[in-house]
């Protein structure tokens, strides 16, 4: 089959097309055709070897796809060939950058009518991220103002429209007048152009627009230098809910700015619950059936063929995308 292989860590030049073995369906698994794969922000800290779980090369990147079931091993109930599918995979086997991916059956889910092939690829990461860091975690309510960070991402891009349809008021954060206008026709209320401001007065301008109490939520999904203003930018009671840490960097924070104001810092790192029990199929058969029915629009900015994966990488750390970047797998 075609794939995409690292066979050591560097930049996105590591990124090579090759051919290798057929995968088979072992015991518990599910062996999916894709046809498309989503782009993420781990599938390059996973290339570049940062990635604190990803195991040593030669490897297949490729966390999110959807396609069609080839076959189904041993003991797998539930799903039958032919089904159109989406799933995401462990960052130590084999990825979906590539034509067939054998993957356990608990992480796979079948998709609705109406939704198709390459929105779909784009859900079981950053959409189920949002999700499951709103709905679960920070319990967004009606009554919420949130602040999503980098909302021109494929998380932030989710979240805005997951908050809003909650009934938050949203202010999303980006980089771009772009980028801003773009959040605010997924549906956020008011907008903050960090490229604007200096740090500082970007929190600022999150405060104005909270008349000084500060938000009920804030979203990170940038972590680094950026937490401790996430901090600043929660008011009385907030929650901050931390997800990645894009910024490569550690986060030096004052306790000051959090516990006088009984702050929540809340964790979310989607493996770990994955490790620990967490059933994804629950909430991504919820999302998919809302998305289907027109709640929700998923923005695939870029659709780029498998062995373009180069340059899908190369897009997504210039950081050019709205929304999500999906690799086309399936040949017309």
């Amino acid at each position: 089959m075609r794939a995409v292989r690292i066979d050591e860590f560097g930049g996105p030049e590591v990124l090579v097309p090759v051919e290798v073995p057929d995968p088979v369906a072992g015991p518990g698994e599910v062996l999916i055709r894709v046809a498309a794969a989503g782009v993420n922000r781990a599938d390059a800290l996973v290339r570049a070897g940062v990635y604190h779980r990803a195991r040593r090369p030669p490897l297949i990147p490729g966390l999110e796809g959807a396609g069609t079931v080839a076959a189904v091993g041993e003991g797998v109930t539930g799903i039958s060939v032919g089904q159109r599918v989406m799933a995401l995979d462990d960052v130590n086997a084999p990825g979906f950058y590539a034509e067939l991916a054998a993957v356990p059956a608990a992480q796979v889910t079948v998709l609705p009518d109406g939704l198709n092939l390459t929105e779909a690829a784009a859900l079981p990461i950053a959409w189920l991220s949002a999700w499951y860091c709103l709905r679960r975690l920070a319990k967004v309510t009606k009554d919420d103002t949130v602040v999503v960070k980098a909302a021109a991402s494929g998380v932030g891009s989710a979240a805005v429209q997951i908050a809003a349809e909650a009934g938050a008021r949203v202010i999303a954060v980006a980089g771009s007048p772009e980028k801003t206008a773009w959040a605010a026709e997924l549906g956020a209320h008011a907008t903050v152009d960090t490229s604007a401001y200096p740090d500082d007065v970007s929190v600022e301008e999150v405060l104005r627009l909270t008349e000084g109490r500060g938000a009920d939520v804030v979203l990170d999904t940038v972590g680094g230098h950026a937490f401790g203003r996430s901090l600043r930018e929660v008011g009385h009671g907030g929650r901050v809910v931390a997800l990645a840490n894009v910024a490569l960097e550690p986060s030096t924070v004052d306790t000051r700015d959090f516990y006088p104001k009984n702050v929540s810092i809340l964790g979310f790192q989607l493996t770990n619950l994955q490790i620990h029990g967490y059933d994804p199929r629950e909430d991504l058969r919820e999302l998919a059936e809302r998305i289907a029915a027109g709640a929700y629009r998923v923005p695939v900015e870029t659709v780029l063929p498998l062995e373009q994966a180069r340059a899908a990488h190369e897009r997504l750390e210039r950081r050019d995308n709205r929304g999500k970047i999906v690799l086309a797998v399936a040949r017309d």
